[in-house]
């Protein structure tokens, strides 16, 4: 039988495992994507269609190793090997995207790129003991956790915790950015202002379920008042606090978990309940959804998903703001109005607004607009491929520009 955890062991294993820290370097990008009927996106997609559809690229594989994984409501995620350059990764995983784009025509299927499906509310489709217990723990507090589960999509940029050292290159600096970065993320790419056909006045509809759905695992995590302000130690608090989303094979009839009960607590004794594992510790850091996740690298979770390629942008914006030392600098001065009273990160009115009105708000605007313009500088200096700096160079002249996101196309559209 497995060892039960301590306490305090629990805790030095979060400290270890989500922060390795290095010289940044390696970049991944993961891609969620709706599927579509080609002829009617309002038309439900059949899960034997899609699994027909899929069947020949799980048999062979795609040709630059994407990983290829199903969502709840049958949603299909890419996931790229780690790479070493940000053009290296675009460039292999474009030529993946394009496989299953050609494998889902035959089918009569298309990839749609939404953040949250605008027409229909889809059924699950995949079935899991731990998407049983997903839908039965977020039914609790209403349809937040379904609409989550079922009917989004998102652009995820992964990239290397940092170093050590103080600097921006440091673990600090990087954690501190993406939260800073996120709403600038958020609202420049928000791309999901439909749910069931209609408005529903935010533009990015999917960060609003998400924010709603359940805060204890879903907002940016942050230290306790007088608590050490060290990012791991944070984290480190945020997951032991977080309650439970299930207890894996806790019953026969499903993984359910105790409501309210959290993995401190688990640790603590929790009666009727068997004592926590290191394997339990581990399953349980998957179920927490703040936007910047830390897995050993650091996770950008916020990001609704785009259009044909134009998930290209936001990962090059986010690398390069990132991993760029000037580029780093700017995107700090830029985002400092948006934490306001001496905050280090911005508050949940500002990832709010970011959500709601997307670039229209005057100082996310101002915000977006230098991070764009510190991306493209960058991009520039360093030698970034042609196409890559025109994808940056158009979607800024299309949207950040003009004080506009995606979301504003697909409201026109349905407007006319």
């Amino acid at each position: 039988m497995a060892t039960a955890l301590k306490e305090d062991d629990a805790q030095a294993h979060v400290h270890g495992v989500c922060f390795k820290t290095g010289p940044p370097a390696r970049v991944g990008i993961e891609l969620e994507w709706i599927v579509h009927d080609g002829a009617d996106a309002r038309r439900e997609v059949a899960p034997e269609r899609l699994d027909e559809a899929l069947a020949p690229l799980k048999a062979q594989g795609l040709p630059f190793g994407s990983g290829l994984t199903r969502e709840p409501g049958g949603q299909v995620e890419l996931s790229s090997p780690p790479a070493t350059s940000l053009a290296r990764c675009a460039q292999d995983l474009r030529a993946d995207t394009a496989a299953l784009e050609q494998a889902l025509a035959a089918s009569g299927l298309v990839l749609a790129g939404h953040g949250l499906e605008p027409y229909r509310d889809p059924r699950r489709i995949v079935d899991h003991p731990r998407y049983r217990a997903m839908e039965a723990y977020f039914d609790r507090d209403g349809a937040w956790g379904r609409m989550m589960m079922r009917g989004t999509a998102s652009v995820q940029v992964n990239l290397d915790a940092g170093e050590e050292g103080e600097g921006r290159r440091g673990y600090r600096s990087r954690w501190e950015l993406t939260h800073r970065l996120g709403p600038v993320l958020v609202a420049a790419f928000a791309n999901s202002p439909l749910w069931q056909g209609k408005p529903t006045g935010w533009r990015s509809t999917r960060q609003l379920v998400w924010a709603r759905m359940d805060p204890g695992r879903t907002r940016p995590p942050g230290p306790p008042p007088g608590a050490d302000p060290d990012p791991r130690a944070a984290w480190a608090c945020y997951a032991l606090d977080a309650p439970l989303l299930c207890v894996r094979g806790s019953s026969a009839d499903g993984w359910t978990a105790p409501e309210g009960l959290t993995f401190r607590s688990w640790l603590r004794g929790a009666p009727g309940v068997r004592p926590p594992t290191l394997e339990d510790l581990d399953y349980h850091l998957t179920t927490l959804f703040p936007p910047v996740r830390p897995r050993g690298w650091l996770e950008l979770r916020m990001i609704d998903a785009q259009r044909g390629d134009d998930w290209v942008v936001p990962a090059a914006m986010a690398a390069t703001l990132l991993d760029d030392p000037v580029a780093a600098e700017a995107a700090w001065e830029a985002t400092e109005p948006l934490c306001p009273n001496g905050s280090a990160v911005p508050t949940d009115s500002v990832w709010s607004r970011a959500a709601r009105l997307g670039p229209a708000d005057p100082v996310l605007g101002k915000a977006i607009r230098a991070c764009f313009a510190a991306t493209e500088n960058a991009l520039s200096d360093n030698g970034t491929p042609g196409p890559l700096r025109a994808a940056v160079a158009e979607f800024t002249r299309r949207y950040a520009e003009r004080g506009r996101c995606p979301a504003d196309d697909l409201l026109e559209r349905t407007s006319r």
